[in-house]
């Protein structure tokens, strides 16, 4: 009876984190010994910490927050990539959870590359925005990609690229400040 229980924890629980633990220790040890030894090039994981950090990755981008971007794929690889460089910083002396550890490694990969990919939006934005004086940009984006032909739209340009009132303040360069001292009306 105990060992259906098992079973069906055990499938709801994609990585086991006593045994993500213990491989992780392992895995320490081997490094540890490898630096005393002298080498200077650290030993790979194994394939099992791998097969735990691709599925962390790919089960955190199910989540609502990260489950419509279209560059899931590279959010993942940026995940596991980041996963890969700082393993080594893992304590098991401070901390026996590991599947917490990578989650929040691979959670901020994740926002890192969205920021990358709407700062690359907004490049875009701007390009067409400089390039298209006419206007015409938005109207083919509208007659052939807009299925509601939304003409009330505020700014076109950003709505075609996804960008959002915040993400046009935020990536939008700061003036410096010998520009914003000409302009003031004390000269």
């Amino acid at each position: 009876m105990t060992d259906d229980n098992e079973d069906v924890n055990n499938k709801n629980h994609y990585v086991n984190n006593s045994e993500f633990y213990q491989a992780m220790v392992e895995w320490k040890n081997v490094v540890k010994e490898a630096e005393a030894s002298g080498e200077t090039k650290r030993p790979p994981v194994t394939e099992y910490i791998g097969e735990c950090f691709f599925k962390i990755a790919e089960h955190l981008s199910y989540r609502p927050n990260f489950i419509n971007y279209h560059y899931r794929e590279e959010m993942i690889g940026d995940g596991i990539e980041n996963c890969l460089m700082y393993c080594h910083n893992f304590d098991p002396n401070k901390s026996k959870n590991p599947f917490s550890y990578f989650t929040q490694i691979i959670y901020y990969a994740f926002l890192r590359r969205i920021q990358k990919e709407k700062k690359q939006n907004y490049i875009k934005y701007k390009l067409a925005e400089a390039k298209d004086s006419e206007g015409r940009i938005p109207r083919w984006y509208a007659d052939n990609f807009d299925s509601e032909k939304n003409d009330n739209v505020k700014n076109p340009y950003a709505d075609m690229f996804g960008l959002s009132d915040t993400d046009l303040k935020k990536f939008e360069p700061n003036k410096k400040k010998k520009d914003a001292d000409e302009d003031s009306p004390d000269k």
